[in-house]
């Protein structure tokens, strides 16, 4: 059932997004009806597979994340309809799993597990709600310069100049790329405006409290949606993809890599493009995405080891990588903003699809890490999300049972121990 639910939600959102592209305003960006669908199809699909895996998948066959994420009891209607409804989340987001949003409704208390010095499980209870006042003002300043930047530079630097002929006609390859990188850069802020305005909104509601670090710091990132420096100085592939728009890689690793029965790299990035639309430019940036993702993913394997030994050659090397990742980032991300197919493919016949054939001779030239089948698929593989992204999911898990689940309760507690040990 919860495969039913997933094919009829998305769907029904295609079906919105067709509606809205080719009958209302093809290639304009507008506050309509299709925003709010896209995360309420996050939210539907899911809690529908975490009630599966909560009510009809044995335990051992769980992962790790996919253990914490399990929902044992049907929600009520009510419980149902708040969780994909709410205010706080309606417009922009970001997604929360389902626990996560029930924990913070039902007003339980705020649990920290440490490990002591002895490797003892030491569990702590805070009687009084953080303040997230400190976290609140802080993202408000982050929308603040976002939209500053955005309204006074992001005009003056239109991705759309990249396929200008005289521009392209006069400029020479450095300064194009330079271009490309500004460009691509200067359109990302109105991004950070909607995601982190949407955190704050979350925050200021007091949801959204993970916990408190090894300093005793209160931490408000359980559903942030990027990592603006990480972002911008990414050294690669992986790694921007990790930070930017959080959730809903997430959401893409539970539903569809995860459970991907062949290539599920490339299936993931296929969701991806038919989760954002139906323009055409989103399958061509995806698509690239997926040369970029396995190419990147081929070179880190082979060659990362021999630069990380000397801190001076490492440095080097993170210099070269970070260059190369945001050359890579600008140029499969152009047909996102451009939306149709030609001009797309006038700027990729400009640059003469240059990155797409080095990542293709990269894959014909090193070796890709072959997917392990049997029960340890998803440990011994690295999705494009990664490790790192793993332990996001296990981190951001808050204790959920009912009240008369004692078992339930003891289970995930141990689970978040778990989980703040890596």
């Amino acid at each position: 059932l919860s495969r039913y639910c997933f094919v009829f939600a998305l769907g029904y959102l295609t079906v919105c997004q067709i509606t809205r592209v080719y009958i209302f305003d093809y290639g304009q960006y507008s506050a309509d009806f299709s925003g709010p669908m896209m995360i309420i199809t996050q939210k539907i699909t899911s809690l529908a597979f975490e009630i599966h895996d909560g009510m009809f998948r044995k335990n051992e066959d769980l992962t790790p994340s996919q253990r914490c994420l399990a929902v044992r009891r049907m929600p009520s209607l009510l419980e149902y309809l708040s969780y994909n409804c709410n205010f706080m989340g309606i417009l922009a987001g970001p997604l929360c799993s389902y626990k996560d949003y029930i924990t913070f409704i039902e007003g339980r208390s705020y649990q920290l597990q440490q490990s002591e010095a002895n490797g003892k499980e030491d569990t702590k209870y805070e009687q009084t709600d953080p303040s997230p006042n400190i976290a609140v003002a802080q993202k408000l300043l982050i929308c603040g310069l976002s939209l500053l930047f955005h309204m006074t530079i992001t005009q003056t630097l239109p991705v759309e100049y990249n396929i200008d002929d005289n521009f392209r006609a006069t400029a020479s390859w450095p300064v194009r790329f330079f271009y490309l990188y500004v460009s691509l850069m200067a359109a990302r802020p109105k991004y950070y405006f909607a995601w982190t305005l949407a955190d704050a909104i979350n925050n200021a509601a007091g949801f959204g409290f993970r916990g408190y670090d090894k300093n005793g710091v209160t931490r408000w990132d359980l559903i942030s949606n990027l990592r603006i420096q990480q972002i911008e100085f990414s050294t690669s592939f992986k790694m921007f993809l990790d930070n930017w728009n959080i959730q809903t890689a997430l959401w893409l690793k539970r539903v569809c890599y995860e459970r991907a029965t062949f290539s599920p790299t490339i299936q993931t990035f296929i969701l991806s493009a038919i989760w954002h639309g139906v323009y055409p430019g989103y399958y061509l940036t995806f698509l690239t995405g997926v040369l970029m993702t396995l190419a990147a993913r081929a070179i880190r394997n082979n060659i990362r080891h021999y630069f990380v030994q000397s801190p001076a050659v490492k440095l080097c090397y993170d210099i070269v990588t970070w260059m190369a990742t945001q050359a890579a980032i600008s140029y499969t991300v152009v047909p996102f903003v451009l939306l149709s197919v030609k001009p797309s493919l006038t700027f990729y016949s400009s640059c003469y699809f240059c990155l797409h054939i080095a990542s293709i001779l990269v894959l014909l030239v090193f070796p890709l890490k072959r997917t392990q089948k049997g029960s340890k698929k998803h440990e011994s593989v690295q999705p494009v999300w990664s490790r790192k992204l793993e332990e996001e999911s296990l981190l951001q898990k808050n204790n959920y049972s009912t009240t008369n689940n004692s078992f339930s309760q003891k289970q995930e507690i141990t689970c978040r121990y778990q989980a703040l040990k890596q």
